[in-house]
């Protein structure tokens, strides 16, 4: 804080040149009356908001991870809670989590885990028809929340589960596979982001959050799964479900890359038998045994695979060579690149992209 604070001026149409009536900082106390104690700068607002009976920041808090775990808030319009919002669906429940979550200390930890072990978030996603009809948005939560995850949670799954996923924490934004030219059209002449070129190595491997944003040419795999743009900040997400996104899963070289990284963590980790192997990728993914007939109609994709790379070795060192990451020279080639087509499906399942 300035020890003599900067003095602002209401703005004639927003022009800085234009000043009016002077103004200074104070909270809105329209929301909650002001701490008689606190001063009007930022430390003063951070109190405000959090004190005890403060009407929104909780409720607010709580809303969104409650959306978070189960795909829609309480309040629907979790961006909004003014009078153009969506009154709450159980707002006792609200008020109760709000409650509790200041009493613990805004333990987030502990909050979360009061919700994901909750009889009403492990409930079953199965529905019957009568309980469609008549809740089709499962806004009474009368089962349990499906939902498509996030563009950022389904790269950053696919990566980990492959054993690619660097998991260090900060440094510089990174450039993974885009398609090639992809900046060209919209860049400015003598811009540092005219052309797009790629990172290697760990840097192909960050998490998400870590992907240089162009804003106007954002990351393909992204926006394709409805990353929001970044222009403004977006509390609530659109989700959709087109062919597009089956497209990137079944083509882009990053999921196919952890596909063949995975296949090779299924070859050596996975047992003996291709019995074993499967049983140990549907639980590395999906957390789950795979049925009698999952198991029969996987072994038949992988004995046609197998007769298929067999006969022909330099397609199946072709297939091979999607990624940079390098390729475990130890595992026959004709029998990884079979594995990959498995492990491949098996992250294309909309299970394995779907909560619920």
């Amino acid at each position: 804080e300035r020890k003599k604070p900067r003095q602002a001026h209401i703005l004639e149409r927003g022009q800085y040149t234009e000043k009016r009536d002077k103004v200074a900082s104070r909270i809105p106390e329209w929301i909650s009356p002001p701490l008689a104690e606190a001063q009007d700068n930022r430390l003063g607002l951070a109190q405000w908001l959090v004190k005890a009976d403060h009407p929104l920041t909780s409720r607010v808090t709580v809303n969104r991870y409650w959306q978070q775990l189960f795909g829609t808030g309480l309040v629907k319009t979790s961006e909004d809670f003014g009078v153009q919002g969506e009154h709450p669906s159980h707002p006792e429940l609200l008020d109760w989590l709000a409650l509790d979550f200041i009493e613990s200390g805004w333990n987030v930890k502990r909050f979360l885990k009061s919700l994901a072990m909750s009889s009403t978030y492990r409930q079953s996603s199965r529905v019957t028809p009568e309980k469609l009809a008549l809740d089709p948005e499962n806004r009474l939560l009368a089962r349990g929340s499906r939902f498509r995850l996030d563009a950022e949670v389904i790269r950053d799954q696919a990566l980990a589960i492959s054993n690619l996923l660097v998991d260090r924490t900060g440094g510089e934004s990174v450039k993974p596979y885009q398609p090639a030219g992809l900046w060209k059209p919209v860049a400015f002449g003598g811009s540092n982001t005219q052309e797009f070129k790629q990172d290697s190595g760990d840097k192909l491997y960050r998490r998400s959050m870590y992907t240089f944003w162009k804003r106007t040419s954002p990351p393909p795999s992204m926006t394709t799964f409805d990353a929001p743009d970044r222009e403004t900040c977006q509390v609530r997400r659109a989700r959709t479900n087109t062919p597009l996104q089956a497209l990137v899963l079944m083509n882009d070289v990053q999921f196919f890359e952890a596909a063949r990284k995975f296949a090779e963590r299924v070859l050596r980790e996975g047992g003996v038998t291709p019995e074993q192997r499967l049983q140990f990728a549907f639980r590395s993914v999906l957390s789950r045994h795979p049925a009698q007939d999952e198991i029969a109609s996987m072994l038949g994709l992988l004995q046609d695979q197998q007769a298929e790379y067999g006969a022909n070795p330099d397609e199946a060192k072709k297939l091979l060579g999607a990624g940079e990451s390098p390729r475990d020279e130890t595992l026959p080639v004709s029998e990884l690149a079979a594995w990959t087509m498995v492990t491949h499906l098996i992250l294309n399942l909309s299970e394995t992209v779907t909560k619920g």
